[in-house]
């Protein structure tokens, strides 16, 4: 990509003069925060990932964003009703992943493909403003089969303001403020919103996310006071009672219907809300359900639900039937741990980012970029699909955010939250600032920071330590997992900080459903055994890992493979059996396990 031929230079700023390229930086917003964030993420244009991680988000753009076809996309908005009633959705998806991506890679081509599709899209907005698929006698409405229509026009506004922020484009301000303002003549005057939206009225509430945005990239007041209005709802009769059920201290299976996605998607809204007004409670609220979330009903794998629901305590089924981890949910459970790592600054929301990106989401993706599935179980076979699903759409908006969260920064101190070859570049005190690292991860155990500025900068350091990578040492020096801190200091330009940490293999012994059985990881890595490359060792579910079993790597020349001895059903000599990260295994059609049965 042309982003990744940008940063073989030293300074972002020097990269893009000389490539003729302006570094893509959003517009402000009009109204500033009341709760300011602890950290603020890297802007997808002052940061770049490579190793592992950046290729999968490379294939995202690449295989998936900038080739998709939206034909599909607009044919509802064009040709009013869409097939179905949440097909309004992919287009603002798309937008808003499209225009991450194109911030981070600066590919005129993809920019190109936005602008067209921002046109075609605010060309069938009605007279009133509304933007969405419905026949007008079914807009905003209780009929058989639900109402998506509110949701259709929170991806709308998801969409364009994204777009707008980016691009400076006042056609999709306009057109945002006015959903806006169809929203606000509609509800409540005409009906409640829960009456627009499914799952305990939730679908339609999760507007709250872009309303806020709305009213903080205009300053019109009316928006807020639509957003207050939308959580005030919730304690209608019959209503989510999201923010009181959760400071109450009630599960999330317990609050509203337990509908995984459309609960979390509140719940960012929630931290948009509490930064805008400085309300307290809500960011409360949320931690109360990010908790329970992350105690009893997170899997290993950095994903949460079964049959789109949360399920009961530690209920977290395996086998493909029980329809583990819809992909829209672990998006949101990422969307979600960025919001509060922004607005909190606290370790454990940047751990969780990790364990989903290198897990559950991009074993949900198709190494090749291309396809998505909607669930990925733990066992099984991976249904990769290319159809236009909610899943198919959200997986890309995923990765596209995954670049803002291996840097950020709070005021002079500058943050690295990634062990993979990478770069970032910074601010600090008007002075322009480079931090490249220089990678052997997941390899090794090591990595290299580099300084790079036209001369010396004052700016401290925090670095992330995870529990894995114990013990972890910064210029030798050894820090316990946490953020690990270096003061303020003068640092000269081409200062290096060496990095050296513990990557190996780990035994992850089951409890509840899967007691008796072991997970094996390397890293941040969740591992599978893969049918495909284990032809002769028989059924997987019959062999049995040894205890204190040693796991491992295979060469380089054979990709990221791991090796752990394991006893066959009929024979007691240990056989080795080849695992590879579950984000890479399936990806044949085969069959494949994350937990094994243990010794």
């Amino acid at each position: 990509m042309l982003r990744h031929l940008l940063l073989g230079s030293c300074l972002a700023t020097v990269m893009n003069a000389a490539s003729g390229i302006s570094p893509v930086e959003p517009l402000p917003h009009r109204v500033p925060a009341k709760m300011a964030d602890a950290l603020d993420p890297a802007e997808p244009t002052d940061v770049f990932v490579g190793g592992w991680l950046g290729a999968r988000i490379d294939a995202n753009v690449t295989h998936r964003l900038a080739v998709v076809d939206t034909t599909p996309l607009l044919a509802g908005f064009q040709h009013r009703p869409g097939e179905h009633p949440w097909i309004g959705e992919h287009i603002g998806k798309w937008l808003h992943a499209a225009t991450l991506a194109w911030a981070y890679t600066g590919d005129p081509a993809l920019r190109a493909k936005l602008d067209d599709n921002v046109r075609a899209l605010l060309a069938t907005q009605e007279a009133d403003g509304y933007l969405g698929t419905y026949a007008p006698d079914k807009r905003f409405g209780l009929y058989p089969d639900a109402d998506w229509d509110v949701w259709v026009h929170k991806y709308d506004l998801i969409g364009l303001l994204t777009y707008y922020r980016y691009t400076g484009n006042e056609a999709a301000l306009t057109a945002s403020r006015r959903i806006g303002d169809l929203l606000i003549r509609t509800f409540p005057s005409k009906r409640s919103i829960l009456a627009a939206g499914t799952h305990v009225g939730m679908a339609a509430t999760s507007v709250l996310e872009p309303m806020v945005e709305l009213y903080r990239c205009t300053g019109d007041e009316r928006y807020l006071q639509f957003a207050d209005y939308l959580v005030r709802a919730y304690e209608e009769p019959g209503g989510p009672d999201l923010v009181r059920s959760l400071l109450d201290g009630h599960g999330v299976d317990h609050t509203a219907n337990g509908k995984a996605y459309e609960m979390m998607s509140n719940l960012v809204g929630l931290c948009e809300l509490a930064r805008a007004t400085g309300n307290p409670k809500y960011l409360e609220a949320v931690e109360n359900g990010w908790g329970d979330i992350r105690a009893r009903r997170l899997y290993l794998t950095g994903t949460a639900s079964t049959h789109e629901h949360f399920g009961a305590d530690h209920e977290l089924p395996n086998e493909s039937d029980a329809d583990v981890g819809e992909t829209c949910v672990s998006v949101t459970w990422l969307q979600l741990n960025l919001q509060l790592l922004r607005l909190t600054g606290k370790v454990d929301f940047a751990d969780e980012i990790e364990r989903t990106e290198y897990n559950h989401l991009t074993a949900a993706q198709n190494p090749r970029g291309d396809d998505w599935c909607y669930f990925t179980p733990l066992q099984g076979k991976k249904p990769y699909d290319s159809g236009i699903t909610c899943c198919h759409s959200s997986g890309p908006r995923g990765l596209a955010l995954a670049p803002t969260a291996a840097y950020l920064q709070s005021a002079d101190t500058l943050v690295v939250d990634t062990l993979e070859t990478s770069r970032a570049r910074f601010k600090v005190n008007g002075a322009a600032v480079e931090i490249e690292q220089i990678s052997d991860f997941p390899r090794e155990g090591r990595s290299t920071l580099v300084v790079h500025s036209p001369g010396t900068v004052h700016f401290a350091l925090r670095i992330r330590v995870p529990t894995w990578a114990a013990p972890f040492r910064i210029n030798g020096a050894e820090h316990a997992p946490g953020w690990a801190e270096i003061p303020a200091q003068d640092w000269p330009a081409g200062e290096r900080i060496e990095l050296s940490f513990n990557l190996a293999g780990h035994v992850v012994r089951g409890d509840y459903g899967n007691y008796g059985k072991d997970a094996l990881t390397w890293g941040p890595f969740v591992l599978a055994a893969d049918e495909a490359m284990n032809p002769k060792l028989g059924q997987l579910s019959a062999l049995r890992v040894l205890s204190k079993a040693e796991i491992r790597p295979a060469g380089r020349d054979q990709g990221l493979r791991f090796t752990v001895p394991v006893l066959t059903v009929w024979e007691d000599t240990p056989k080795d059996l080849t695992l590879v990260p579950f984000a890479d295994a399936g990806a044949s059609g085969a069959g494949y396990r994350v937990w094994l049965r243990g010794m």
